[in-house]
């Protein structure tokens, strides 16, 4: 079975499109299609329905699917040990990480590349739901997301960071002076907040339901950035990890409360898939991570 092969049928699975797999993958769209011809030959089954276009995978594909990027990711991390047994470490490490986990991104690099100065790093934002499936699927080789609240399976873990709420709201407004501000005063605002599909959202439903109060925000998007961009508009207030209070110090126009009572502190940390044996990559990772001192690396020098 040649792994080119899997490669077009994963790329293709990924993508749902011929053109964009072939793309992904640098080969021309009639040299995908008889790969996958051939992959299908072998196996003895249609993986994949198509017409003049992409339709899905069959039953039998779906269930290969797996399979597929388990041996992919195998064979990626047998050419990552017999190098990292000759010298030392090199391509690109993959990072994926929760947006309310984003900013342990520069601290963590930072001691990953000094510790392999061979690498590089690229880094994705997803859902927590989203790194559990991709790194289970080889599509990363580690992840930054919560531990304790829907916390991903079969994963090694390192614990770096104890997060709090914190009250975001531009300066020179009502709160200017305000010391913290409590949970039922927070939800009265005109809020916006991360949407309900991000982890970080539910949990904060959660606190807002321990004090009987539920928010409906004016705005809702699945990026700080965006959030932050409302709150500098003066129209909207927001709540916010106190990792990004941290990261945005200094900055003028925005203002950080804590808030009353303060809420029960959730672990984010970094996540592998717990292998036998684990990759040279994962493995950089948890060294990294378990080298941080993160309260003080999040510190404004």
């Amino acid at each position: 079975m040649q792994l080119q092969n899997l490669r077009y049928f994963v790329a293709l699975a990924r993508t749902r499109h011929f053109a964009a797999a072939a793309g992904q993958c640098g080969v021309s769209q009639p040299t995908l299609s008889a790969g996958l011809a051939a992959l299908e030959q072998e196996l003895g089954k249609r993986l994949v329905e198509r017409d003049r276009r992409f339709i899905g995978l069959t039953p039998e594909g779906e269930a290969i699917l797996p399979w597929a990027e388990q041996a992919l990711g195998a064979v990626r991390g047998l050419a990552q040990a017999a190098a990292s047994a000759a010298h030392a470490l090199t391509g690109e490490f993959r990072l994926t990480a929760i947006p309310a986990a984003l900013p342990l991104v520069g601290p963590f690099g930072r001691t990953l590349l000094a510790a392999n100065p061979g690498l590089t790093m690229s880094v994705a934002a997803m859902t927590s739901r989203e790194i559990e499936a991709a790194l289970n699927a080889n599509e990363f080789d580690a992840g930054l997301t919560y531990l304790d609240h829907e916390p991903p399976a079969n994963m090694l873990t390192v614990p770096l960071h104890d997060e709090q709420y914190v009250f975001a709201a531009r300066r020179g407004g009502a709160f200017e002076g305000c010391a913290s501000l409590s949970w039922e005063a927070a939800a009265a605002q005109p809020l916006c907040l991360l949407h309900q599909g991000m982890q970080n959202r539910r949990i904060l439903d959660r606190q807002f339901a321990r004090h009987g109060l539920s928010v409906t925000p004016l705005a809702i998007a699945d990026s700080y950035i965006s959030l932050f961009s409302l709150v500098r508009s003066g129209a909207f207030a927001s709540i916010v990890p106190d990792a990004y209070a941290r990261l945005m110090a200094g900055v003028e126009w925005c203002q950080f409360l804590p808030i009353e009572p303060a809420a029960e502190t959730r672990r984010i940390g970094l996540v592998v898939v717990s292998r036998d044996p684990l990759g040279a990559m994962p493995r950089a990772g948890l060294s990294a991570a378990q080298g941080l001192d993160l309260a003080a690396l999040l510190e404004v020098n």
